[in-house]
């Protein structure tokens, strides 16, 4: 099948590789030159915008979890989801070893940046034609930084003139959705397309005032000419949505055995410790002066980027270049419980015995809570750390150049390409966190409460405990100011004759960190804890003597080097039209970023890698599989095996990883279509676990943490052209919450259906059902057991929302 908004040179490749009975699929993401999936020795799979938008995926997240061998956990909200792919473990957050491109190039060059993880600077609108993913494979040695996968977001160029007017609303929760796109040709050689949406509301959970609010434009132009094009693109993206981190849920059985529950006057599907009476942070910056953060602002990315792709033919070699600057900021704020607990324990840790409970905000500022026991029905408090956390750059410029030509060799063809892969990343941000405490309460409700002891003097001020992170042991005020950059010239071959492709690829990468970093927990004798008069009242409270400040005058710089060599062969023979088979076998590597800093991998002094190992980690990876495509059937079965290694660290367990990993299983996907009936599926088999862990040895031998055996996800559908009905179910199996292997999180299916009426041609009427079923489906949990209280927090997907969407094509 064509794809027309692919680049040209996939379209000619396609062209040239259409057989006389079958459709060509061509995939274009991480690899040398566009192919016909059934002559590459790689695992591919796409989804078309219009399929995509069926299933009404409120992120980018939900678009991935249709994906086969992928797992995204798609329940922070618009962003902050954990994606991993074929057993590689998912350490601490984000996606370590997958990237996330858009229309092939990164949009940060790395997916796990500490409160910036990529798909938070991602939206899904009309702008999309489809998005294509390789997993495994050429990955490695065309991408940096990506020896998992590559998720590509490929936008529409106007090749297919029109456009439409499309608005959404929630039936069942707020939100209002108005998007457009249009592409056209000027000329026989010049065509364009532009396309955004704004979008305004609560969103899916119960907040108590509007938490998404932004939205998005892009636009790109071509030029075409007789020997290759110029594309001009950009984006400017602004947005606000609300960050879903764990949240309480009462647990009760045993730890093989759980059964999960509400906890009354708080659904843990629908709720969020996130409330219209604490929007407020008061902090200090990260020049240690007092500011008053919108904690409404949730996660919010600022982006502006502008990119230029360009191809042209020089002799018989293929010359393609793609670059893009985007300037990225904008803030992560959203509300971590470390702690949930009986009001009245709670108020005894804090104040000491006789402590007294009062509210600090809201409509019942300044009552006293009588009854701790019995408070909104549930009798517990929170202790909430705000992670309020400033992306001041994360800018991003990135420079592909490839050159490709196609040699007669014998009786076969020799593609070869050469290319030089230049990035730049900046990590510059502020973490100015703080400790408040509030009840627990949904439906947007919660309020802050103060402690008082029992001899009347305050802990609390205005439901502060204090302005740091004093529930984390007074860590995390940190500042990073760190370039990465990253070079990497690359090589493959590919021969084909006959019926056989053999293939070979390699990719140098060589980068360095340099930058400065400043924080109390760096040691040395640096100071993050003062006494200062917050309110301006000339007392300083209790609370007022734990302010956080970052050690300004004791920066610690960062300057190292690294450099690895990554490979990857593969064979595939392709020994009926219909059918081919693959192997495979793959070295990459991730370089480790920002999670390293603070650790003690790099030292505090001269900047400079303790161990030279610690800034790489490896995957190497192998595979099978066998690909039939025919008539409407099409089937993809893949054996996989990878050993990985990962340094991490995770922010809400302050915990440092150095670990190695194996996993191997099975991956299938497939589709049939016959008539109006069609259904695609996937299914992946996993076994995983943990083979060596220098900082945890208890943990050898264990299930890697929220690893699955099984995750699948089907959507069967029928669609006679004006009218189309069908469902999107998504599932796994049971994991372990954590890498001691004791809680275990449960399996879960989500249904999700949808409906299109087209009463005229050009009109289209949706009715989309997310979650029709409403269930609550966790995907992960901070605690490793049972506490004993029997209150877990854990991170549930959205619950049941339904939205109806009004379309006009013209």
């Amino acid at each position: 099948m064509l794809v027309p908004d692919a680049p040209a040179w996939a379209q000619e490749d396609a062209k040239q590789a259409v057989q006389p009975k079958d459709d060509v699929e061509i995939v274009v993401t991480a690899v040398a030159r566009g192919r016909d999936r059934l002559d590459t020795a790689i695992s591919t799979s796409s989804l078309k915008a219009d399929e995509i938008q069926k299933t009404a995926p409120r992120s980018v997240a939900e678009i991935f979890r249709n994906i086969p061998g992928i797992r995204s956990e798609s329940s922070g909200g618009e962003g902050n989801a954990n994606i991993s792919i074929r057993g590689l473990p998912i350490g601490s957050g984000g996606a370590k070893f997958l990237q996330l491109q858009e229309d092939g190039l990164p949009v940060l060059e790395f997916g796990d940046i500490t409160f910036g993880n990529a798909d938070i600077f991602l939206r899904a609108d009309l702008n999309l034609a489809q998005v294509e993913t390789i997993r495994g494979g050429s990955a490695s040695t065309f991408a940096s930084n990506s020896p998992g996968g590559v998720i590509n977001l490929i936008s529409k160029t106007g090749e297919t003139e029109g456009g439409a007017v499309q608005a959404t609303t929630g039936l069942d929760y707020r939100q209002y959705r108005i998007e457009f796109d249009y592409g056209a040709k000027l000329s026989d050689s010049l065509r364009f397309h532009l396309g955004g949406f704004y979008r305004q509301g609560e969103g899916p959970r119960r907040l108590g005032y509007d938490g998404e609010k932004g939205g998005q434009f892009k636009f790109n132009v071509t030029k075409t000419f007789s020997s290759g094009y110029i594309r001009l693109y950009g984006k400017f993206l602004d947005d606000r949505a609300p960050g879903y981190l764990p949240m309480p849920v009462r647990v009760t059985g045993t730890n093989a055995n759980p059964q999960y529950q509400n906890i009354p006057g708080y659904v843990a599907n629908r709720d969020h410790l996130l409330s219209r009476y604490i929007t407020r942070n008061v902090t200090l910056d990260g020049n240690n002066n007092l500011v008053t953060d919108d904690i409404r602002d949730g996660q919010h990315p600022l982006v502006k980027s502008l990119g230029v792709e360009a191809q042209t033919e020089l002799g018989a070699w293929t010359i393609t270049d793609r670059f893009r600057y985007s300037s990225i900021s904008g803030s992560f704020t959203t509300n971590f419980p470390s702690n949930v607990d009986s009001a009245s324990a709670i108020a005894t840790a804090l104040g000491g015995p006789g402590a007294t409970l009062s509210y600090a905000n809201g409509p019942r500022a300044g009552q006293a809570i009588a009854n701790p026991g019995g408070l909104n029905g549930n009798g517990l408090l929170a202790q909430i750390v705000v992670f309020d956390t400033r992306l001041n750059s994360l800018d991003n410029i990135t420079n592909d150049l490839r050159a490709n030509r196609v040699f007669d060799l014998g009786r076969g063809k020799l593609t070869t390409t050469v290319g030089f892969y230049k990035s730049r990343q900046t990590v510059d941000t502020d973490w100015l966190w703080t400790s408040i405490l509030s009840d627990v309460r949904g439906d947007g409700e919660a309020a802050l409460v103060n402690v008082r002891r029992a001899n009347g003097t305050a802990v609390t001020q205005d439901g502060f405990y204090a302005f740091g992170a004093s529930y984390f042991g007074g860590c995390c005020r940190r500042s990073y100011n760190v370039d990465y950059n990253v070079n990497a010239p690359f090589a493959s071959l590919n021969y084909l004759i006959g019926k056989v492709s053999v293939g070979a690829s390699a990719r140098y990468d060589f980068g360095s960190a340099d930058g400065t970093i400043a924080g109390a927990d760096l040691g040395g004798g640096r100071v993050g804890t003062t006494s200062r008069d917050i309110n301006g009242d000339g007392v300083i409270s209790d609370a007022e003597t734990r302010v956080a400040v970052i050690p300004l005058t004791s920066p610690a710089p960062v300057n190292y080097r690294y450099n690895y060599w990554s490979y990857s062969s593969g064979i595939n023979y392709r020994f009926a039209d219909y059918m081919s088979v693959f192997g495979r076998y793959s070295r990459g590597a991730r370089a480790n970023a920002d999670r390293l800093l603070f650790g003690p991998a790099v030292s505090t002094t001269d900047g400079r890698l303790v161990s030279r190992q610690a800034a790489i980690d490896f995957v190497k990876q192998a595979e099978i599989g066998t690909k039939y495509r025919r008539g409407g059937l099409t089937l993809n079965l893949t054996g996989f095996w990878a050993r990985t290694e990962e340094q991490n660290y995770e922010a809400t367990r302050q915990v440092f990883i150095d670990r190695t990993y194996r996993a191997y299983g099975l991956e299938f996907d497939g589709g049939y279509r016959n008539g109006p009936f069609s259904l695609t599926a996937g299914a992946t088999w996993t076994k995983a676990k943990i083979v060596a862990d220098i900082l945890n040895p208890g943990v050898v031998g264990n299930t890697p943490r929220r690893q699955a055996s099984l995750i699948f996800q089907a959507t069967p559908q029928y669609d006679i052209g004006r009218f189309a009905i069908g469902t999107n179910i998504v599932g796994t199996t049971s994991s372990y919450a954590q890498d001691s292997n004791q809680l275990k999180l449960p399996g879960f299916t989500q249904v999700n259906a949808f409906a299109q009426f087209r009463p005229v041609p050009r009109l289209l009427v949706a009715l989309n059902a997310n979650n029709l079923f409403n269930v609550t489906a966790f995907t992960e949990a901070e605690d490793a057991a049972i506490p004993a209280n029997g209150i877990v927090r854990a991170r549930s997907v959205n619950g049941r929302t339904v939205s109806t969407s009004v379309r006009i094509d013209f």
